[in-house]
């Protein structure tokens, strides 16, 4: 199921992806000095798809570092939580009473 979920989802994807890098693939140039454009300090001359990428690239990763950072108080609270479940488990077994012998001892005639 989840082969096919796969195909059904990537494959369209992958189509879209790829006819998206043939119909931009023009070289364009990437001005990096917003404050001298006829005489950049640093210039770069690529395809218009990797701009594309790139970019898309970046979102992600900046979208996955916030996301990151806005769940931390979910993280903390499960660490919390593991701590106190460890120490409520240690208190139990420290008052748990201490186990009956897995022998049976027999009482003699006298008794």
């Amino acid at each position: 199921m989840k082969t096919f979920l796969r195909i059904v989802i990537l494959g369209p994807l992958a189509i879209v992806v790829v006819a998206l890098a043939v119909v931009n693939n023009q070289v364009v140039t990437l001005v990096l000095d917003p404050f001298n454009p006829s005489a950049p300090f640093f210039s770069l001359a690529v395809p218009l798809y990797v701009v594309f990428f790139a970019t898309l690239a970046v979102g992600v990763l900046i979208g996955g570092v916030g996301s990151w950072f806005g769940q931390g108080h979910v993280r903390r609270a499960a660490r919390q939580s593991r701590r106190e479940a460890a120490r409520l488990k240690a208190e139990m077994e420290r008052q748990r009473p201490p186990e009956a012998p897995e022998t049976l001892a027999l009482r003699g005639p006298g008794a």
